[in-house]
């Protein structure tokens, strides 16, 4: 790709490197913060630009029948007429606001004539058809394959560019430049991870599963010099996802989830709790390494790698309190128009899934077998067995 300019280091120096990067950055803030260099009211934030993913010849990615320009253009426009009707004096901009194509980097560059105090991008998931959840990123360095696999997607619309991406040569993407560029934009990078992480708990307050604030290389985020986000609110691949964010009700939903983020965020930046008094801000983290406790709520399975067993499946969704189950607690997802339930979560345990496999055909799920699923999505057992053993 144009973007890709690879520096090849060595695994060790590579994490020597950004742990470095990242503890200096630690200390940058923790010395702003006990010395007070925060806004504490001097700040206004005046104009907000929200970038409405993909659009024109570029659909983004879909689902069984949306298309991520048009789910993204339609929680743009829902957000922004809630941030003006509660604060009618803030600029509100949009990269688009009709299906036009834009260039990554004119999106930045809006924002950055416009003196934009913060960047929203809105966009849509594509992954497995059970793979489900709302990330926040900010530039950074992506920490897994599956951030590096959301980059590339979203990076890859400039070779629909007229140059096919050659403007993007020198855009430097190696760790050695991000860590830089963290460093240099420190303010900014504090204040977008601030944003991301109360995106986050909003979404998480809806009923949102949550995948956490992360970090990668977008291009759309490069060259902005404010505070930059880049949501992606849900999986259009995935069946269930579909249904909440590619219709009106999961949309207005969505953006009022993003909308409470901002007034929280907005108080914050201005120096200011929820009574309108000064207050002092609330430090966040990159959500990039939740405990397996963390990852399994009571309802949701474990973005890390686990056996289960299937037990039943549908053609049709099923109560959870359904009598088919027998009294067992279940977790769906859906595979080929089908509802599929399995039970017991065992992580990294092959062994105590084979044995709890044997339990649930002796209970009368006479076709039980075990299952395994990695990041949210289903794996095969050969996969699994091998990731086990790193």
């Amino acid at each position: 790709m144009a973007m890709q300019r690879i520096t090849k280091l060595s695994k060790f120096a590579r994490i020597s490197l950004l742990e470095l990067g990242y503890l200096f950055m630690l200390c940058v803030w923790v010395s702003s913060s006990a010395y007070g260099q925060s806004n504490s009211g001097n700040s206004q934030l005046k104009t907000v630009v929200i970038d409405a993913g993909h659009g024109g010849k570029d659909p983004g990615c879909h689902g069984g029948y949306s298309h991520e320009k048009d789910v993204c253009l339609s929680m743009a426009l829902k957000l922004g007429k809630l941030i003006k009707e509660k604060y009618p004096k803030i600029n509100v901009k949009y990269t688009r606001e009709t299906d036009v194509f834009i260039e990554l980097i004119e999106r930045a560059n809006i924002a950055n004539r416009a003196n934009a105090d913060l960047f929203i991008c809105i966009h849509a998931n594509a992954g497995s058809n059970v793979a489900y959840g709302t990330e926040t990123y900010v530039l950074g360095l992506h920490r897994t394959e599956s951030q590096k696999k959301v980059m590339e997607r979203e990076n890859s619309i400039i070779s629909l560019e007229d140059d096919k991406g050659a403007k993007y040569k020198d855009f430097d993407l190696t760790p050695d430049a991000m860590i830089a560029i963290q460093l240099q934009q420190n303010v900014n990078l504090n204040n977008a991870i601030k944003f991301a992480s109360a995106l986050q708990k909003e979404f998480k307050s809806i009923g949102r599963y949550d995948r956490g604030v992360k970090q990668a290389g977008f291009l759309v985020l490069y060259k902005t010099s404010m505070p930059s986000v880049l949501i992606e609110t849900g999986f259009l691949t995935n069946p269930n996802e579909e249904s909440f964010i590619g219709k009106t009700d999961g949309q207005d939903k969505m953006a009022k989830a993003m909308f409470e983020a901002f007034v929280k965020y907005k108080k914050d930046f201005e120096g200011k709790d929820a009574e309108g008094h000064s207050g002092g801000a609330e430090t966040v983290h990159v959500e990039d390494n939740k405990t397996p406790e963390e990852k399994i709520p009571d309802n949701v399975p474990s973005q890390e790698l686990f056996f289960s067993v299937q037990i039943v499946s549908s053609n049709e969704a099923l109560d959870p309190s359904s009598a088919k189950f027998k009294g067992e607690k279940v977790y769906e997802y859906v595979q080929d128009k089908m509802f599929k339930y399995y039970t017991g979560i065992f992580m990294k345990d092959l062994e105590a899934a084979k044995k709890h496999k044997v339990a649930m055909q002796e209970k009368g799920f006479s076709s039980a077998f075990v299952v395994a699923f990695y990041q949210g999505e289903r794996i095969s057992i050969e996969k699994a067995i091998k990731l086990a053993e790193k």
